[in-house]
């Protein structure tokens, strides 16, 4: 499972705050629970620009990897898949927020490079809105996207968007 008090929305907040959020992005990619020192290492280089924390519908992520059947790229064993999928999904029904996913703005798509599981047991718990923080590969993408979301949290956290 991932840490969660290091990775949290809050954390991401304030790394966007001090405009470190590709230094959060990398850190959380090589931590444990992510494991993935590779994407850690190449996803900020290739993706320079960072907005978020922000809700994005789950119906607008294109997952990468899931149970086979599921409209991903890359289908994942379903035992594999469900175990921790379902052990997330009753943690999110009793109120956990999990780390935001980490998305990437490909081609028009928001694409998830990290957070498969975390985007699949928010869905399963009933909720139709995940926390990502998203990477752009060119500084207009992500000032499109970036209009109308506040760039600090208010007081008492994140905006509910």
């Amino acid at each position: 499972m991932l840490d969660d008090h290091q990775y949290t929305v809050e954390t991401a907040w304030a790394a966007a705050g001090h405009d470190q959020l590709a230094t959060w992005v990398a850190r959380f990619l090589a931590s444990p629970g992510s494991d993935n020192p590779v994407l850690a290492e190449l996803l900020p280089k290739e993706l320079v620009w960072w907005a978020g924390p922000v809700r994005l519908p789950l119906d607008q992520l294109r997952r990468l990897a899931g149970p086979p059947g599921d409209p991903v790229l890359c289908p994942v064993d379903e035992d594999y898949w469900d175990g921790r999928v379902d052990a997330m999904s009753e943690l999110a029904e009793e109120g956990w927020e999990p780390p935001p996913v980490i998305v990437a703005y490909r081609g028009g798509d928001f694409v998830v490079e990290d957070g498969n599981h975390r985007v699949e047991s928010v869905r399963q718990a009933g909720r139709r809105e995940t926390w990502a923080v998203v990477g752009f590969a060119r500084r207009e993408d992500r000032d499109r996207f970036a209009v109308g979301w506040t760039t600090s949290p208010p007081a008492g956290g994140p905006p509910e968007r």
